[in-house]
Parts: C-alpha cells; sequence; structure tokens
C-alpha cells in the first residue's frame, strides 16, 4: 500500500504483555497498531512483554494493519533492551516517548539504522513548541498526540470542545503537514460514550488529523467512519476532477463545479480523497 494514501484512521493502543489481545489484534478493524510496552507494562512485567511481543511480531498474521511498538524512553532502564529486542521483529515503525526535542530522538536513530521509521509521542509543552524542529527529524515519520500528559502538564481543565489543547492540537497538526508526514489524534477516554467520541474525531478530522488513537476495540468502528471519506466527498472529488480536466483539454485554466471554482490546488485535494477512499476499501476487503 502506498504510503502517502495508507489510513491511519484508528489507531489502537494494545499491551505488549497480553497474549489474548495481540491475537485478538489480528482481526480487529483498527488501521494501526500501537503495541505499547510503556504505560500499558507494570515494571516487574516489562521483560517478559518485551519477549512476548518480539515473539507476536515474528510470528505475524497482522495483516495490512500498521505496526507500531512505542517503547520505553532510552533514559529508562527498560529502552535499550526494547531496542535491541523488537528492531528487526517485524515492526513498521517504533514510537518514542517523552521526547522533548529533536535531538532526543537521534540516540534512537543511531540504534535503529536509518531504514526504521520513527513515530514521537507529542505530550509536553516543550514537544509542542518544538513541534517543527521534531517532525522535521531526519527519520520521524508520524506525530502521535498524549492528550492526557498534555492536560496534566499544563494544568487545564477538560472540556468537551477540549478548548484548553486547541493551541498545541493545531500545531501539531501544522508541525506535521509541514515535514508532511503523520498526525495523530490522542485518545479519548471514555471508551463507553459512542457520542463523545463521535463528535470529538470530527472535531479531530476538522483540525486536518489523520486519525485517532484509541484505547478499546469498541471504538475502532466509530473512528474508521469519522476519519473516512465521506461518500458525497468522493463523488464531488471526482466531478471536480473530471470539470477540471474539461476545461483543460478546452484551453481553460479553471472549472466550475456547484458554483465553486475548481482550480489545480482543488484537484491535488480531489486525489487524495480518492486514494484515500481506495486504499480505505483496500483495507476492508482484507477483514472480509
Amino acid at each position: 500500500m502506498d504510503r502517502q494514501s495508507r489510513p491511519y484512521r484508528s489507531v489502537l493502543y494494545i499491551p505488549g504483555s497480553m497474549d489474548r489481545a495481540l491475537e485478538k489484534a489480528r482481526s480487529l478493524a483498527a488501521d494501526a497498531i500501537i503495541f505499547d510496552l510503556e504505560d500499558a507494562v507494570a515494571p516487574d512485567a516489562k521483560a517478559t512483554a518485551r519477549e512476548t511481543l518480539a515473539a507476536a511480531l515474528r510470528q505475524g498474521g497482522y495483516g495490512k494493519r500498521f505496526k507500531i511498538v512505542r517503547i520505553n524512553a532510552l533514559t529508562t532502564a527498560w529502552g535499550l533492551d526494547d531496542v535491541t529486542t523488537l528492531r528487526d521483529a517485524g515492526a513498521d515503525a517504533i514510537l518514542l516517548p517523552k521526547v522533548n526535542s529533536a535531538s532526543d530522538i537521534d540516540s534512537l536513530a543511531d540504534l535503529l539504522g536509518p531504514d526504521m521509521p520513527i513515530w514521537v509521542m507529542m505530550e509536553t509543552p516543550v514537544s509542542v513548541f518544538n513541534a517543527r524542529e521534531i517532525a522535521s527529524h531526519r527519520q520521524v515519520e508520524g506525530l502521535v498526540t498524549g492528550t492526557n500528559d498534555l492536560t496534566k502538564d499544563l494544568g487545564c481543565r477538560v472540556r468537551a470542545d477540549r478548548l484548553p489543547l486547541m493551541t498545541a492540537l493545531q500545531t501539531i497538526v501544522m508541525a506535521a503537514r509541514a515535514a508532511r508526514i503523520v498526525a495523530i489524534d490522542g485518545v479519548y477516554n471514555r471508551f463507553r460514550d459512542g457520542e463523545g467520541l463521535k463528535h470529538e474525531c470530527e472535531q479531530g478530522r476538522d483540525l486536518g488529523f489523520d486519525g485517532k488513537t484509541l484505547i478499546h476495540p469498541s471504538q475502532i468502528e466509530v473512528t474508521n467512519a469519522e476519519f473516512s471519506p465521506t461518500q458525497s466527498e468522493i463523488d464531488l472529488a471526482r466531478r471536480q476532477i473530471a470539470a477540471f480536466e474539461e476545461s483543460m483539454a478546452s484551453g481553460k485554466g479553471i472549472a466550475v463545479v456547484d458554483g465553486n471554482i475548481v482550480e489545480n490546488l482543488h484537484v491535488m485535494a480531489a486525489q487524495k480523497i480518492l486514494a484515500k477512499a481506495k486504499a480505505v476499501a483496500e483495507m476492508a476487503e482484507e477483514e472480509e
């Protein structure tokens, strides 16, 4: 699947220590999985979890799902062993927590070599201030928003509209777009609240995020739906492309669809929508 059009609508956290969860993840409709060795694993279980996860990844069976391993920070007692054990186990990317600047990524990049993509947790005020620099790192291909940690560090109130986090959310999206990498929104903690999740997915999508991190499989269906192109968006994209191609063939530089001017920039956006719709359809076919 083409890297630029690959969907990252639903990015599900799975504890790296639980055999049952690792097995179930092979059949879930998530676009990507974060196999977590950090927050989801107790200190006395980290060594065992590391080996359990490595075995599961080597066994395979995760299909087209993008496989991300969140290691412990390299400043902890477990981070280096996480990298040594898992860098060649079959993950598609390594997710580094507790990053404040691009220089924090250099040690991991040196350990992994140049071919393994690095994703970064954006979970501190300092990381947000340095978002452009972090996103521009030579090996970084994705930013994951840690809204719970940001909320804690900011000391802000939890609100349905996420207004206290808006500066951070928009900064992370802009940094990712400037670097042409993936931007993933933070988790929605009330996993039984489908309407609240839907609202927050709509907000994240409208801000420009590629998808959302999830804490429970029950959140996948809503999230996939909200971050997928709608049928009306697909139909409009096709009509925009067709109208523009017709105008170009007749020697005109612009076209008009539904009373709106269509220029080359609109065509590029329309092509992205169709590419994403195709990739989403391919993911769905695999689940059937």
